[in-house]
C-alpha cells in the first residue's frame, strides 16, 4: 500500500495493486479497478515513484526469503 493525501491534506492508504490508471485533470485522479475514483494532491509522477518503491520492497523481500 502507498500513502497519499486528499486535497484537504488528509493522509490515507491506497492498495496500489488495485490501481487501474492515474491521470491529471488537472488534479490527480486515481482510478481503481472497482470503478472508484480518488482525487489526491500528489502528481502522477509521485504516484508512479511510490508504486515503484512499494514493488521494489515487495520483490526484494521475496528474493531475500528465497521465493521466486
Amino acid at each position: 500500500m502507498i500513502n497519499v493525501h486528499r486535497l484537504n491534506n488528509e493522509e490515507f492508504l491506497v492498495n496500489c495493486e488495485l490501481i487501474e490508471f492515474v491521470e491529471e485533470t488537472p488534479n490527480t485522479v486515481i482510478s481503481m479497478v472497482s470503478g472508484r475514483k480518488v482525487v489526491v494532491s500528489e502528481p502522477c509522477s509521485q504516484i508512479k515513484k511510490l508504486v515503484i518503491g512499494y514493488k521494489r520492497k515487495l520483490y526484494s523481500a521475496k528474493i531475500q526469503k528465497g521465493d521466486k
